[in-house]
């Protein structure tokens, strides 16, 4: 019974392309913004991945929205890039459906130095 239940599950997630609200932040303003908060530079993948994390939540926790989005990995027409996910379009992921009110994203947008409010990417 539990297989069918995964299995369901599994061919539901591969049937929707799955699409994320929020801002992209790249790699390089991830590593600068560790190395502004004292970290070290990561000299293997596995420390770039901790960095990235450390880095994102950081910016999340210090604009407010940490508690309500996720990073994410997206796509875009210039190749992969992380993304401050505030909404997405599958149910599975624990986030709302629909891009949020101005005052959910207003802090973060300020950090991005944007002038665009949150867009849709494809999940990667």
């Amino acid at each position: 019974m539990c297989a069918g239940i995964v299995s369901n599950t599994l061919s539901f997630k591969r049937r929707i392309m799955v699409k994320y609200c929020g801002y992209l932040v790249g790699d390089d303003w991830l590593l600068q913004r560790a190395l502004d908060m004292g970290m070290k530079p990561p000299e293997t993948p596995i420390e770039r991945s901790g960095v990235v994390l450390a880095a994102s939540r950081n910016a999340r926790l210090n604009t407010g929205v940490h508690f309500y989005t996720k990073l994410r990995r997206v796509k875009t027409p210039q190749g992969k890039s992380w993304c401050i996910a505030f909404a997405s379009n599958d149910p599975h992921e624990d986030l709302p459906t629909s891009c949020p009110p101005e005052e959910k994203y207003k802090a973060l947008q300020e950090l991005l130095q944007s002038t665009v409010p949150p867009r849709w990417f494809r999940g990667s």
